[in-house]
C-alpha cells in the first residue's frame, strides 16, 4: 500500500510538472524541436541510472542534451526518469543511432507520440540540467527554455539556492571536481595563452576560476557571433565538468555552455 501511494505521487508530480511544460511552452507540446530522426522504438526493461535506460532488446540508451543535476541533500534522479518511461514504449530520436564509447545510444527520448522530449519533461521537474552540447539551436532553446522555468519555479534542485555556484569563491567551486556543475560571475578578463583562450574570473589566474577553450573549437563559437574579448565585464553563466589545474577550471567545447546572465 505504501509503495502503491508513493507511485501515485510521482506520477501526480510528473502530471503536474508536464501540465506547467505545455502551458509555459504550447508549442512544444506538439511539435518537439528535439523531434530529430527516429532511430528506433522499443519497450523500455530496465532504468539504469537518472540518465540512462535498457530497452527490452538490450540496448542502452542514453538521454541526450542533459546532465544529472545533484544537490546537497538532494536524492537520487532515477525515481524521475523511472515514473516516465520504465516499461513503456518509446522512441529514440537523433542525428545518429552510433553509440557513445561506453555502448549506449544517445538519443532524445519520447514516451508520447508528439509530446514533449523526456529531456524536456526532466528539465521541467528540475531533475536534470542543460548540458550545453546540442548543436540544433531550435532544440538546445527548447531545452533551455524548460530549464528556466523549473529554476524560476524552484522546482527540484532548484529548490537550493546554491545549485548555480559564485565564480568568486574558488574554493566551493572546487569541491565540485569532477561533476557537471554551473558557474556564474563576472569576466574580468580574456587572454590567450598558446594555444588555449581563458576567461578569468579573477586576478589570481593560478587559483581563481577561469573557463578554458582551445584554439581548435574557437570555429564553432566564432559561428555563432560569440567574440571572446567582447565578454569582458559581462555577467555570464558557464556550465561544464570542474577540473582542478591550479585553480578551477571548466573546459568549454561547445558555444551552448555559455549564456549571458543577469543584467549586462
Amino acid at each position: 500500500m505504501a509503495e502503491s501511494k508513493n507511485i501515485d505521487g510521482r506520477a501526480a508530480t510528473v502530471l503536474l510538472c508536464v501540465i506547467a511544460f505545455a502551458a509555459a511552452n504550447a508549442n512544444l507540446a506538439f511539435a518537439s524541436a528535439c523531434n530529430f530522426e527516429a532511430q528506433g522504438e522499443g519497450r523500455v526493461a530496465a532504468v539504469i541510472d537518472a540518465r540512462s535506460f535498457r530497452m527490452e532488446d538490450g540496448r542502452e540508451v542514453h538521454l541526450a542534451g542533459i546532465e544529472t543535476a545533484d544537490a546537497a541533500g538532494k536524492a537520487d534522479g532515477t525515481p524521475a526518469l523511472s515514473a516516465l518511461v520504465a516499461g513503456r514504449g518509446v522512441v529514440l530520436r537523433g542525428e545518429t543511432d552510433a553509440p557513445d564509447r561506453y555502448g549506449r545510444q544517445p538519443a532524445f527520448v519520447f514516451a508520447d507520440a508528439g509530446g514533449a522530449s523526456v529531456q524536456g519533461l526532466l528539465l521541467a521537474q528540475g531533475e536534470a540540467l542543460v548540458s550545453g552540447t546540442v548543436a540544433d539551436m531550435a532544440c538546445a532553446a527548447e531545452l533551455a527554455a524548460a530549464e528556466t522555468a523549473a529554476r524560476r519555479a524552484k522546482r527540484g534542485v532548484w529548490a537550493d539556492t546554491e545549485v548555480i555556484k559564485n565564480a568568486e569563491s574558488p574554493g566551493d567551486i572546487l569541491t565540485r571536481i569532477g561533476r557537471f556543475t554551473v558557474v556564474e560571475g563576472k569576466v574580468l578578463s580574456v587572454r590567450q595563452a598558446g594555444a588555449t583562450s581563458y576567461i578569468n574570473f579573477g586576478r589570481r589566474w593560478t587559483q581563481d576560476f577561469a573557463v578554458t577553450i582551445s584554439r581548435r573549437v574557437m570555429p564553432t563559437f566564432e559561428a555563432v557571433g560569440i567574440s571572446l574579448k567582447a565578454l569582458e565585464n559581462k555577467r555570464i553563466r558557464v556550465r561544464g565538468w570542474v577540473e582542478s589545474r591550479g585553480g578551477p577550471r571548466i573546459d568549454a567545447r561547445t558555444p551552448g555552455q555559455i549564456e549571458l546572465a543577469g543584467e549586462n
